[in-house]
């Protein structure tokens, strides 16, 4: 009889390759297929004698003659035919990311549960790894997709939204306001937070004006960064009267939870430096510690100058107290060059004057009068904020600035997104949360700058 179907060839140990009788009604053409190892042979049909209802399976042999002429070998027979190779079948590419399907997973699981599950009920129910498990769950809870309640079990919520937070920046006009922001800024980005930054331009009535835009905006969380301690209180009373969580940035405000540097800490190490400058260039000879203040920022941004005056006593306690003298320079470069410029005028002949800057954008200011006034070796000066600037500036080894800072602006973005989501989810947060900070100076200043 004639045979018109496919047939199916699988290699076996001894034989080579058996060959299958086709399913029927396939709808294949009338043509054959054999299968030797990974490749295949379209053929032309032929003929031999064989079970017409496949009820017999025959060992044979595949030979090749040149690129298309091949022979079928039975133990009694052999057929002769012409053919084409066809390329192995490749898998449909489908595309997935394991990982991904694996939170859906998840997510599906929980929303079906009508009760709270926990990661060990999460686990045993996916077989997915438990530290997997673990981030998944974190990552939903972080996106606002599940929460997370006081005792560790997990529930989804059933609309799931952006959150949206407030940013009152300093203003663009300062440099570490703006890496503040930058920081910020992309921290919301990559945790799917909008962000509505409204610029106070370091101006108390704008940043009031400001918070009454977050309340009529109704954001979710406001981050507040503004200098102005006499409008605290009533940026802190209009936030919380709205039922709008508050975190301040460097500067404590009423009903907030402070985020920034501890203040006193690194204006005491700063004071540090300042001191073991004047005992290993100038003998510890001080005539003058100046500390460029900004008064309105309040006590506690003013503890960075207490700070930095105790540092000096800490290592030269010899200095007596009428030497130092606190100037309000609002952290400003023009304000800061204008003031210490007249106290150098005032005192011509005073030699070994050490100046402690709130900021470096202040301590810029400084080196420009110490620079006019050709008094760079007798005045030495450290600043805060590691401002790029201040950096290249610290760099010429002719510099009076010998150090700063560092309150680590790269870091803020990450940590406000993440404490101000770990407020609106309900956890128990401190009431203060302090930035890591390093002190940098010129011999330290490759090293930091490779960080």
């Amino acid at each position: 009889m004639q045979l018109r179907n496919f047939f199916k060839g699988e290699p076996t140990p001894k034989m080579g390759l058996r060959l299958y009788p086709p399913p029927r009604k396939s709808g294949v053409p009338e043509v054959g297929r054999l299968r030797s190892g990974y490749q295949f042979v379209q053929c032309d049909m032929f003929s031999f004698p064989f079970c017409s209802r496949g009820c017999g399976i025959r060992p044979f042999s595949l030979s090749f003659s040149g690129k298309t002429r091949f022979a079928v070998t039975f133990p009694n027979m052999k057929f002769v035919g012409r053919g084409l190779p066809v390329p192995k079948a490749s898998p449909k590419r489908l595309y997935l990311i394991p990982v991904l399907s694996k939170a859906l997973d998840v997510l599906e699981m929980i929303q079906r549960e009508t009760k709270p599950m926990s990661l060990e009920s999460i686990y045993q129910r996916t077989r997915i790894s438990k530290t997997t498990v673990y981030r998944i769950l974190k990552t939903l809870v972080h996106r606002g997709y599940l929460a997370q309640a006081q005792n560790g079990l997990y529930r989804a919520i059933s609309s799931p939204r952006k959150m949206v937070f407030g940013f009152g920046s300093q203003s663009t006009e300062m440099p570490f306001s703006e890496a503040v922001t930058k920081s910020l800024k992309d921290a919301a980005a990559a945790s799917g937070v909008d962000l509505l930054v409204l610029d106070n331009h370091y101006d108390p009535a704008i940043a009031v004006r400001n918070a009454d835009e977050f309340v009529r905006s109704r954001v979710d969380l406001v981050i507040e960064f503004q200098v102005e301690q006499q409008v605290a209180a009533i940026i802190g009373d209009k936030i919380s009267g709205a039922g709008i969580p508050l975190i301040a940035v460097d500067i404590p405000h009423p009903h907030a939870i402070y985020f920034g540097v501890d203040n006193y800490r690194v204006g005491f190490e700063a004071g540090e430096l300042l001191a073991r400058h004047a005992q290993e260039t100038w003998s510890g000879k001080v005539s003058w510690v100046l500390g460029l203040d900004i008064e309105e920022a309040g006590p506690l941004v003013q503890s960075r100058i207490t700070g930095a005056f105790e540092g000096v006593r800490s290592r030269l306690p010899e200095v007596p107290i009428e030497s130092f003298v606190r100037i309000d320079a609002r952290g400003m470069r023009d304000k800061s060059y204008r003031l210490t410029l007249d106290f150098l005028r005032r005192h011509p002949r005073d030699r070994h004057i050490l100046i402690a800057a709130a900021t470096d954008t202040s301590a810029l200011g400084a080196v420009q009068a110490v620079r006019e006034l050709k008094r760079g070796s007798t005045i030495a000066v450290v600043g805060h904020d590691c401002l790029e600037e201040a950096m290249e500036e610290m760099a010429a080894s002719d510099s009076p600035l010998i150090g700063s800072v560092s309150h680590e602006a790269h870091t803020y973005g990450q940590r406000l997104i993440h404490l101000g989501l770990a407020v609106l989810a309900g956890q128990n947060v401190p009431p203060y949360n302090y930035v890591g900070h390093k002190v940098v100076e010129r011999k330290t200043l490759s090293t930091y700058a490779g960080e």
